[in-house]
């Protein structure tokens, strides 16, 4: 079985920082897109980032872009969502996910990944 696992997160304040990091098997996680989604209380799962298989390529949401970065640690087999200029509205449980079948540009659709790891709660306060 292919997993994936969040680590980090945790509470932040408004304007602050935190990441949360992403490992998987391989050899997917190495070869895949790596996609990071957000789900708030009440909302569904949102798209938020993504990085390339080989790290070379990121996407993100309007909302995101600027304060957010995804980066592929290739030497710690690692990815890392890192969230700057931290907003209450970032408050949400955060998943990483992959499919083999998408390497390079994300679908937004969650229903696109086959993996997903179990998420990391982000929490954003003032």
């Amino acid at each position: 079985q292919v997993q994936l696992t969040e680590s980090g997160g945790g509470g932040g304040q408004v304007g602050g920082s935190l990441s949360v990091s992403c490992i998987g098997s391989e050899p997917v996680f190495s070869n895949s897109a790596i996609v990071w989604f957000s789900k708030a209380p009440g909302k569904d799962r949102e798209f938020v980032g993504a990085v390339s298989w080989n790290g070379e390529n990121t996407w993100y949401r309007d909302s995101v872009k600027g304060r957010f970065t995804v980066v592929r640690d290739k030497a710690k087999n690692m990815v890392t969502l890192q969230m700057n200029s931290l907003k209450l509205e970032d408050t949400a449980v955060y998943y990483c996910a992959a499919d083999p079948a998408i390497a390079m540009t994300p679908l937004t659709s969650p229903a696109a990944y086959r993996y997903w790891g179990r998420g990391t709660q982000v929490t954003v306060s003032s």
